[in-house]
């Protein structure tokens, strides 16, 4: 009880305080408002740069595990002759890893894809469309958004049929009236029918692959359409997928056991190294990290001088609330205020200051966050939220410290006296 009396008295004298000079007031917020709002807004467009990245790049899957002829990241002095001259994946390592991989995996996929095609229906045309091969288990293997319509049959892809699944984009260019199910388009020379339409994914902030604008078919079908690559030579270059469990979360047991099938299917020595990659979304997910680490750090220290001019603002509207109310502090002690409520309460007063100037930072930046933003919806999280606030109370806290120790300490006999 005594602390909370403590509190809402020193509440009180705050709000008057803050009250009887109002223009310096909102001046000496102003700063500490400036410096909120230009450390959460760095964070707030850091933390919305990187989800949307990552929401971008969700075409890559989750735990899965890739066999490529590049990998993903490169160090600094790779020997970029020995991966240029590696085979690319076929489709006979696929069918070994079908055969061979035990219970470590939930499904193997290979697939393919060009770019720049044309689709056609009658009068109705797109152009720019992806057009992906893929295998029976690709579903597995990356995320396919079923909005309407089913995804491939087991018959449908061993039987190489002229049937997709196309994307929302397609489908409203392509069928603007009715539904797109049972119905044709020709793309390359061949007639598809349209089992499937794909969820509209909408504008992606990378130009990363969109099922909105993605058309799968089976992979036979695909291999009769474009020549793939089996010999470093031209052609379209396969990728094999492998999706992991959930008893291994790191995929080490998988990736350990893909690494030996893949180098007895291209008969490597001991002493040979490997002439695949095997990729993870866990490498471009960590570089990502990195980067935005190194992002908002540079931000929070552009913004920290900001926040530094308004600290000293603070500090020195507390100064001078000291000069003026040093009467009034000798009264107070002089009925007998202890030191420990005197300094409470002009320590009370700074925070107060620095959590109003924090909190208005912060509402600038929430009101940023209402604006529509094309391809980078901004989004303040809670957590950022409370890290303006916790700034503010430390700001607080610092600016207002030794005010509030000099005013403790003053002689009630010497403050009364005071004009």
């Amino acid at each position: 009880m005594k602390a909370l009396r403590l509190t809402l008295e020193s509440f009180r004298f705050a709000w008057q305080a803050l009250k009887s000079n109002l223009l310096r007031t909102i001046l000496s917020l102003l700063g500490v408002t400036v410096g909120i709002f230009a450390i959460i807004a760095v964070f707030t467009v850091v933390d919305s740069l990187e989800t949307n990245i990552r929401q971008s790049m969700s075409f890559v899957g989750d735990k899965v595990i890739y066999v490529n002829k590049w990998p993903w990241v490169f160090e600094s002095n790779f020997a970029w002759w020995k991966y240029f001259n590696r085979p690319v994946p076929t489709v006979r390592e696929f069918r070994e890893l079908q055969r061979r991989l035990g219970p470590n995996n939930n499904g193997v996929a290979i697939f393919a894809n060009t770019s720049g095609n044309l689709f056609k229906v009658g009068s109705n045309s797109m152009e720019g469309c992806n057009l992906q091969g893929v295998s029976l288990e690709f579903n597995k293997v990356s995320e396919v958004p079923i909005a309407e319509g089913r995804y491939f049959t087991p018959q449908e892809v061993e039987s190489s049929r002229n049937v997709a699944i196309i994307g929302a984009e397609i489908a409203e260019n392509l069928f603007p009236n009715g539904s797109a199910l049972g119905r044709e388009f020709k793309t390359r020379g061949q007639k598809f029918i349209v089992i499937g339409v794909m969820q509209k994914e909408g504008k992606k902030l990378l130009d990363t692959p969109s099922n909105d604008t993605n058309c799968l078919i089976p992979f036979g079908m695909f291999t009769k359409m474009f020549a793939l690559n089996t010999n470093g030579q031209g052609g379209v270059s396969p990728s094999i997928g492998i999706k992991g469990t959930d008893d291994d979360p790191g995929l080490l047991d998988l990736e350990y056991e893909l690494k030996g099938v893949m180098r007895s299917i291209r008969g490597l020595k001991p002493q040979e190294e490997d002439n695949f990659a095997l990729n993870r979304p866990e490498m471009l997910a960590n570089a990502i990290t990195k980067l935005f680490s190194v992002i908002g750090i540079a931000g929070a220290v552009i913004g920290s001088f900001a926040m530094l001019v308004g600290g000293f603002g603070i500090a020195n509207i507390m100064f001078v609330s000291v000069k003026e109310r040093t009467n009034i502090i000798g009264i107070q002690k002089s009925l007998g205020a202890k030191n420990y409520f005197i300094l409470f309460q002009f320590l009370f007063e700074a925070v107060f200051l620095c959590l109003l100037g924090g909190a208005a930072g912060i509402l600038l930046v929430w009101l940023i966050t209402l604006i529509p933003q094309e391809g980078l919806p901004l989004f303040l999280t809670p957590g950022n939220i409370s890290l303006g606030l916790t700034v503010s109370v430390v700001i607080g806290v610092l600016a207002g410290i030794i005010p509030a120790v000099l005013a403790s300490n003053l002689d009630p006999v010497i403050a009364i006296r005071a004009q």
